[in-house]
């Protein structure tokens, strides 16, 4: 085992290794990776790459003892594993004992059927993320339940790079302790401030009519709806989702302007819509499902509307990256595509950018505003960790074990690729124009004010080349909308 062990990580990791029979190697820290048991370095014998330490960690038979940002170092730490004598020896040994098969996968890994991307198995993909307990995601998300990059310049210190450690503490504060109440934790303040955002880059109005796409548990709707008086749909293919933004909404007393259907994208019929929001929907539609997407969205929405698309994407050169990614180590490295595909997203695909913007434009959007939001994603990230680890016996009960763990490994892992810059977050702003027109201002200035004081309506709605609210459509005269599909 130290054998293998040490051709994995280096003879000098950062943090202590410590085997089941109390040896061990490396410096003595305050965080330890332990391995419990032998069938971990089977696993990885068999799968010697992120996925084999994914299964051992997910089974309990790797764990982390102290803090999981800091075991994730050794990534930095990664040796080449030659299959040196000591190495094959060590193997030889482990399957003379255990023998000649891998353990079974444990039972949270995915397992998706059917043809990628079909109605039914993105139905699937997104039931094995998020049908878990709505009571597990409010303790990691808190009392906003928004799954999505929150925005921290609006509600906190802004560091001028990547955050971590003390600057972490410093931004989420003491509120996220565990004895505070979930609704008093900073980060509901930083996801209202993104709301906010989408909002003003909408442009959203009294009277206005929004699609929300993949709306999740509602909460950009009952802003946008409490905030700036829109009527909204909002469409999932989750039932867990779709049951509790229903009573949201109903407890809300919103239920006359606000609408959730169990409904897929490709099905929604009844535009126009004045606005459309994409929130952490792209991520999980498929490189080859992109243009039928955004043509879909085209299609919904009204002459100088707007669509807004926020989403994770890989940086330049993704592939640049993979070549060069350490792929083995004692912790699985969530930067890869084996871990998030089996245990998180299943199907899900992350793009480049420019490349959801060129396929955007083929669909006929005209894009008008660009954001990164790296550095936001992960404070987010970091606070959710810390919400998980400090529930942790309440997360387990809802969720298991497995799955609990599945959850700290990736989004910690997660941060740790934002703040490296191996992966980033985009807001894409773009509009259907109405001939020439754009329905934009010269200059939009969607967050040059606090987020308290409403901006002038020059600075957010209409240009005046653009049409006004009183020359379109009355909401009496649209098309009746369809009954909501379960």
């Amino acid at each position: 085992m130290a054998d293998i062990l040490n051709s994995l990580v280096g003879p000098k990791p950062p943090v202590r290794i410590q085997l089941w029979d109390g040896s061990g190697f490396g410096p003595q820290s305050a965080t330890q990776v332990v391995v419990r048991t032998p069938e971990a370095m089977r696993r990885v014998l068999f799968r010697p790459d992120e996925l084999g330490f994914a299964r051992a960690y997910v089974a309990g038979e790797i764990d982390v003892e102290g803090d999981i940002f800091d075991a994730l170092e050794l990534r930095h730490h990664l040796g080449s594993a030659r299959p040196t004598r000591a190495v094959l020896r060590g193997a030889a040994a482990l399957l003379r004992q255990f023998g000649p098969l891998p353990p079974p996968p444990p039972a949270d890994e995915a397992r998706p059927r059917g043809r990628r991307h079909s109605r039914q198995r993105d139905a699937d993909a997104i039931a094995h993320h998020y049908d878990l307990s709505n009571a597990f995601y409010r303790l990691v998300l808190g009392a906003s339940m928004t799954y999505s990059c929150a925005l921290w310049g609006a509600s906190g210190p802004e560091p001028d790079t990547a955050p971590s450690g003390p600057e972490v503490d410093a931004v989420l504060g003491a509120a996220a302790s565990n004895t505070a109440p979930l609704d008093a934790a900073p980060l509901d303040a930083a996801q209202e401030a993104k709301h906010e955002l989408v909002c003003r880059k909408l442009g959203l109005r009294a009277g206005m009519r929004m699609l929300d796409v993949g709306c999740g548990w509602g909460s950009l709707l009952l802003h946008a709806a409490r905030h700036h008086g829109v009527e909204g749909v909002g469409v999932t293919v989750s039932r867990e989702q779709a049951d509790l933004a229903r009573r949201r909404i109903a407890d809300a007393g919103l239920a006359d302007r606000l609408e959730i259907r169990l409904q897929d994208y490709r099905d929604v019929a009844d535009g126009p819509f004045d606005a459309i929001s994409s929130v952490g929907m792209v991520e999980h539609v498929g490189a080859a499902m992109l243009p039928v997407y955004f043509r879909n969205l085209f299609n919904l929405l009204r002459p100088a509307g707007r669509l807004l698309n926020h989403g994770i994407a890989f940086p330049g050169d993704p592939a640049g990256q993979a070549r060069n990614r350490p792929r083995l180590g004692p912790l699985p490295l969530p930067a890869g595509r084996d871990f998030v595909a089996r245990y998180v997203f299943p199907d899900g695909e992350l793009h480049e950018v420019g490349a959801v913007v060129s396929v955007m434009q083929a669909a006929g959007f005209e894009l008008r505003h660009v954001e990164n939001l790296r550095e936001h994603y992960a404070l987010t990230l970091r606070a959710w960790v810390r919400n998980l680890e400090e529930r942790w016996e309440a997360a387990v009960a809802e969720v298991g074990e497995g799955r609990a763990r599945v959850w700290r490994l990736y989004m910690a892992g997660s941060a740790l690729m934002f703040e490296a810059g191996q992966a980033q977050i985009h807001q894409v702003l773009a509009v259907r124009r109405a001939g020439g027109r754009a329905g934009m201002p010269l200059r939009p200035l969607f967050d040059s004010q606090p987020y308290n004081s409403p901006l002038h309506d020059s600075q957010l709605y209409d240009s005046p080349l653009s049409d006004t609210p009183s020359q379109r459509p009355s909401l009496r005269s649209r098309p009746a909308r369809p009954a909501p599909d379960g």
